[in-house]
């Protein structure tokens, strides 16, 4: 599957991220701050990640495959992977969670 090997790989090589496993999910976090999850195998592949509102508005009316997230909550959207985003625009939404994860200073 090249969108999780792709969003395994990208995810892994950004500063300060740690990733570990629970209940079969993927978890990707930036400190204490969780940015992405994936549960690996799923198909179509359900990836979850931290999002500005007005993007994830901006997504859910768009798209029927992007919802809010289950586990991420008002902070977070569900994409499942059906064909509706490109790989590379997911791999955005993984970055973009990223930096909506920056620590607090």
């Amino acid at each position: 599957m090249v969108l999780e090997d792709g969003i395994l790989k990208y995810a892994s090589e950004l500063e300060n991220v740690s990733m570990r496993e629970e209940k079969g999910m993927r978890i990707f976090s930036r400190g204490e701050r969780i940015f992405a999850l994936y549960e690996p195998g799923t198909n179509p592949l359900r990836v979850q990640v931290r999002c500005d509102r007005k993007l994830s508005k901006t997504l859910q009316e768009r798209y029927e495959s992007v919802m809010e997230s289950r586990a991420l909550g008002r902070n977070g959207i569900e994409i499942i992977c059906s064909g509706q985003l490109s790989d590379d625009e997911v791999i955005d939404l993984v970055r973009h969670g990223y930096e909506e994860s920056k620590p607090e200073e």
